[in-house]
C-alpha cells in the first residue's frame, strides 16, 4: 500500500488511432444524416415541387374564374336585341351557418323560391346543398334586385351574394327563333345564341386571392376576362315587329297550327324579318314549350304547291322559248298520261286553249304540266337546283335542312306533272322567299343571309354605325359567294308582269295593296301525314309568295299557314291578306313611292269583297309519288334536322286538295282492260299520251302496238281484232243514247258511267285504238 503522500500515477489517454476512430464515425454519421436530408430536400423541391406548391396555394389563395360579358345582338339599326347585363346570385358558406341550416334554407326559400317548378330554390334542394358542402352553396342564381334586397334584410350570417352576367331580350318574343336562347351557364342553346356561340361568349378571366389562417381576403389579383364579339343582325326591328303583328292577328283568326312569315331584300338577299308563330320568350327559359323552339322557316319543309308553278312557268320561259301571250291547250282541264289524270280545279270552268299568261293567273295544272314537259327531265330538274331547291341556303342559323329533292333518274314516268304543280319536292319558307327574290331582282340568285358584320365595337363607338335598310334598284357590283344567274332579265320581266295578273285578274286579288302595284302566287295544299305517306283530306298549308312593287320591287314576302281551320281554308283567303298587310306596311315604313293611285277606304273594302270569292287553282291528284319522296329523306346528310334519329322526319308538306270528282275520275280508269290501259298508254310516245298543239301539230298520233285480246261480253263474245284501229270520236255534251249511237257507228263499245251528259271520257278523242274496244264514259246531269 502507497502512502498518502506517494506521488499520483498519471491518467492514460487514447492512443491516436483511436481517436480518429471515433471521430470518422461521427463524422460519417454527419455526413449520412446531411445526405439524407439533402435527398429529403431533393425530392420534396424537385420531385414534389408541384405537389407542395399546389397544396400551398390551395391554403394561401383563392382562385375564382371571372365570366366574360357575352357580345351583344343589334338589329340593322344598332337597336339592342339581346345584351347581358349584371344581377345578383345568392350562395352560403354552411360551415358559418353552424347548426341553424335547416332554419336558414327554410327563410331563405321563402323569399327565393316563388316558381313552384323551380326545384332548385325549394327548401329540401337548398338544405341538400348545404349538408352536402362546408366551403360553398348555392341558394339561388341570377334573382331580381327586389328578391336581392330582401334576402339582404335577412342579414343572415353565411350569407353572401356575388355578381353574374345574365343575358336579357329587351323586346321579350320578338324575332325569338332568330335570336335563339341561352342556358343557365350563358351557352347558346338555340338560333343564333347557338350558331356563334364560340364568338359570342368571350374568353374567361380569372382572380387570384391571398388568404390568411381562417381563410380571409387579403389582397388579389385579376386576369381580365375578354368581351364576346357583337353581332349586328339584317333584321329591322321594325319590320319584324309589323311581320308577327301581322302574322299573329291572322293565326289567331284562322286558329292555325303554325306560320311563317319571310321578308326579304330581293337584290341583297338579306333577310328583313323571319316571323314564326308561336313563339317563347327567351327571357324565360324554365317555361319554354320545347313544341315551339324549333325555327320553322330554316328546319321544316312543306310540298310548295302551287307557288311552285312559278319556277315551272319561268323555266318554260327561259329555257323552251315559251311566250305569255303564247297558246296552251289546257284541254278541258284533264290531261291523261300512264293512267293517271290531272285534273284543274272545277273553279276554273274547265279550260281549253288559253295563253300561257291566263294559265298562270288561273293556276291551271295542265298548263303547269305542259311547261314542264316542253322543257324535259333535266332540264326542269337543272332549273329547280339553280333556283336553290335541294340544297341548304347557306343562311347563318342553325338546324337548316336542304329540303327534299329527287334527280331525275328518280323519278317515275309522271313525277314532272307532280312537280310542275308543287308536289314531291320538299322546300323551306327560306328556300320559296328566295325563289321569288330571284325573280324580282331580274334572274340573280341571292343567298339569303341573317349577318350583317360581328364587331367588337359597341353602341356608342363612331367607328360602329347603323345600317339603315334604303331598298335599292340594282344589284350589287360584287356578287356574294354562292349567287349566280338563274334565268335572263327579260324573263324575271316577263314574269313579274304575270305575277301582277295574278293579283289584278287571277286568284291573288287579296294581295293587292293601296297605292303600290303588287304580285305573286296562291298556293293551298294538303298536308302528308309522316306516317300513312298519304295525303290529308282535312289538314291544309296556305301560302302566298310575292313582291311589290313590280317595277321595281323593294322586298318580297313569303307566308305560310300550316292547318288553318276557320273559314276558307285557301292560300287566297288565308296568307294573301297576310302580304298585303306586311308589304302595305313596309313600303311605307321604308317610304317607297307610290307606283298605283291611292284608292279610297270604300274602294279597298269592294275589292276585299271581291277577293274573298278567288280560290286557288290548286286540284287533287293523289298520283304524286309520295313514298319515293319520304325515302329520299334517306339520302339527306347525317346532319340535316329532318333525319332525326329515331323520329319522323318533320313534313308540314302538302299536296292540292282533292275534290269528289277526282275520286270518280281514279275510279274511272281503273275500269279499262289492262291491254286498253297499255295501248292507251303507248300512244304518243313514252312520256305523253297528249298531242299539245303548240309542239306536235304537224305530227299525227302514233298508232298503239297492242296484243290481241278476247273479251268475254253478255251477248256471246266479241274479238278485238288488233290490226283494225279505228279514232275514238268526240262524246262531249250528247246523251247516252248518241253516244251508244256513234261509239257504234266506229265499232266500238261503250260503259257508261252516271246518267246525264257526257262529260269525260277514257281514251280521249282521237286515240287509235282496236276495233271493239270498250270506251268509259262519264255522265253528269
Amino acid at each position: 500500500m502507497q502512502p498518502n503522500n506517494a506521488p499520483r500515477q498519471p491518467r492514460q489517454t487514447l492512443t491516436a488511432p483511436i481517436q480518429r476512430k471515433r471521430f470518422a464515425y461521427v463524422a460519417l454519421a454527419f455526413i449520412v444524416w446531411m445526405l439524407a436530408i439533402a435527398l429529403r430536400l431533393v425530392w420534396l423541391q424537385v420531385y414534389q415541387n408541384h405537389k407542395w406548391v399546389s397544396l400551398a396555394a390551395r391554403q394561401q389563395q383563392g382562385s375564382f374564374e371571372v365570366a366574360p360579358r357575352r357580345g351583344v345582338l343589334y338589329d340593322r339599326n344598332l337597336k339592342e336585341l339581346a345584351l347581358t347585363v349584371q344581377v345578383d346570385s345568392i350562395y352560403a358558406v354552411p360551415s358559418e351557418l353552424g347548426e341553424n341550416r335547416e332554419e336558414a334554407s327554410q327563410m331563405l326559400a321563402r323569399l327565393v323560391h316563388t316558381d313552384p317548378t323551380d326545384n332548385f330554390t325549394s327548401q329540401h334542394q337548398m338544405n341538400a346543398r348545404f349538408n352536402a358542402s362546408h366551403g360553398f352553396a348555392w341558394v339561388a342564381r341570377r334573382v331580381s334586385a327586389e328578391t336581392a334586397q330582401r334576402v339582404r334584410e335577412l342579414n343572415l350570417k353565411g350569407v353572401y351574394f356575388q355578381k353574374e352576367f345574365k343575358r336579357f331580350y329587351p323586346n321579350n318574343e320578338l324575332a325569338a327563333h332568330v335570336l335563339g336562347y341561352v342556358g343557365t351557364d350563358d351557352a347558346g342553346l338555340g338560333g343564333l345564341e347557338l350558331q356563334f356561340d364560340d364568338d359570342m361568349h368571350g374568353v374567361s378571366g380569372h382572380m387570384l386571392t391571398a388568404l390568411d389562417a381562417k381563410r380571409h381576403a387579403l389582397g388579389s389579383t385579376e386576369n381580365e376576362p375578354q368581351p364576346g364579339e357583337n353581332l349586328v343582325l339584317s333584321i329591322d326591328a321594325n319590320i319584324q315587329y309589323m311581320a308577327e303583328k301581322a302574322l299573329d292577328e291572322q293565326m289567331a283568326k284562322v286558329k292555325a297550327a303554325h306560320g311563317t312569315v319571310v321578308v326579304q331584300d330581293p337584290h341583297t338577299g338579306q333577310i328583313l324579318a323571319l316571323a314564326v308563330s308561336p313563339r317563347f320568350n327567351p327571357n324565360d327559359a324554365k317555361h319554354m314549350d320545347a313544341s315551339v323552339l324549333q325555327n320553322l322557316a330554316v328546319s321544316d319543309i312543306y310540298e310548295p304547291g302551287s307557288t311552285f308553278k312559278l319556277v315551272t312557268y319561268s323555266a318554260a320561259m327561259d329555257g323552251a322559248g315559251v311566250e305569255p301571250t303564247d297558246i296552251v291547250d289546257c284541254m278541258g282541264g284533264a290531261m291523261t298520261m300512264m293512267g293517271r289524270t290531272l285534273h284543274d280545279d272545277k273553279s276554273d270552268g274547265r279550260m281549253g286553249r288559253v295563253t300561257v299568261q291566263y294559265a298562270l293567273e288561273r293556276s291551271s295544272d295542265v298548263g303547269a304540266a305542259k311547261m314542264a314537259m316542253k322543257l324535259g327531265n333535266q332540264k326542269f330538274y337543272d332549273y329547280m337546283k339553280s333556283y336553290g331547291f335541294g340544297d341548304r341556303t347557306g343562311i347563318e342559323l342553325p338546324s337548316e335542312t336542304r329540303g327534299l329533292l329527287r334527280a331525275p333518274k328518280k323519278w317515275d314516268a309522271t313525277s314532272f306533272m307532280s312537280l310542275a304543280i308543287g308536289q314531291e319536292i320538299g322546300v323551306t319558307p327560306i328556300q320559296l322567299a328566295t325563289m321569288v327574290s330571284t325573280i324580282a331582282n331580274g334572274g340573280m340568285y341571292m343567298p339569303p343571309h341573317v349577318l350583317l358584320q360581328s364587331t367588337d365595337e359597341m353602341k356608342g363607338d363612331p367607328r360602329l354605325k347603323p345600317a339603315a335598310f334604303h331598298p335599292a334598284n340594282q344589284l350589287p357590283t360584287v356578287l356574294p359567294d354562292g349567287a349566280h344567274r338563274v334565268i335572263k332579265e327579260i324573263t324575271s320581266a316577263k314574269m313579274r308582269e304575270m305575277m301582277r295578273g295574278i293579283v289584278v285578274e287571277g286568284t291573288g286579288k287579296a294581295a293587292a295593296l293601296n297605292g303600290y302595284s303588287s304580285g305573286g302566287k296562291t298556293g293551298t295544299a294538303n298536308k302528308i301525314d309522316p306516317a300513312t305517306h298519304t295525303y290529308s283530306h282535312t289538314k291544309l298549308v296556305a301560302s302566298f309568295a310575292g313582291m311589290a312593287p313590280i317595277s321595281n320591287p323593294a322586298i318580297t314576302v313569303a307566308v305560310i299557314i300550316d292547318t288553318p281551320t276557320v273559314g276558307s281554308l285557301y292560300g287566297a283567303a288565308v296568307s294573301a291578306p297576310v302580304f298585303a298587310s306586311v308589304a302595305q306596311q313596309v313600303l311605307e315604313y321604308l317610304g317607297v313611292p307610290h307606283d298605283q293611285p291611292l284608292k279610297t277606304q270604300k274602294e279597298m273594302q269592294v275589292a276585299a269583297a271581291q277577293a274573298k270569292d278567288d280560290f286557288d287553282g290548286d286540284a287533287a291528284d293523289n298520283g304524286a309519288d309520295l313514298n319515293a319522296m319520304f325515302a329520299d329523306v334517306n339520302s339527306l346528310p347525317a346532319d340535316d334536322p329532318l333525319r332525326g334519329g329515331t323520329e319522323k322526319p318533320v313534313l308540314a308538306v302538302a299536296a292540292p286538295v282533292e275534290t269528289e270528282e277526282e275520286k270518280r275520275s281514279s275510279g274511272l280508269k281503273s275500269l279499262l282492260p289492262k291491254s286498253v290501259l297499255e295501248a292507251f298508254h303507248a300512244n304518243g310516245s313514252t312520256t305523253s299520251v297528249i298531242a299539245d298543239e303548240s309542239a306536235n301539230a304537224d305530227r299525227p298520233l302514233a298508232a298503239p302496238k297492242v296484243v290481241p285480246v278476247v273479251q268475254a261480253l253478255t251477248n256471246g263474245g266479241v274479238r278485238v281484232d288488233a290490226g283494225q284501229r279505228v279514232a275514238v270520236p268526240e262524246f262531249s255534251g250528247i246523251p247516252l243514247r248518241a253516244v251508244v249511237e256513234r261509239a257504234g257507228a266506229a265499232g266500238l263499245r261503250v260503259q257508261p258511267v252516271g246518267s246525264g251528259l257526257a262529260t269525260e271520257q277514257v281514251p280521249l278523242p282521237g286515240t287509235m285504238v282496236p276495233v271493239g274496244t270498250e270506251i268509259v264514259v262519264r255522265f253528269v246531269r
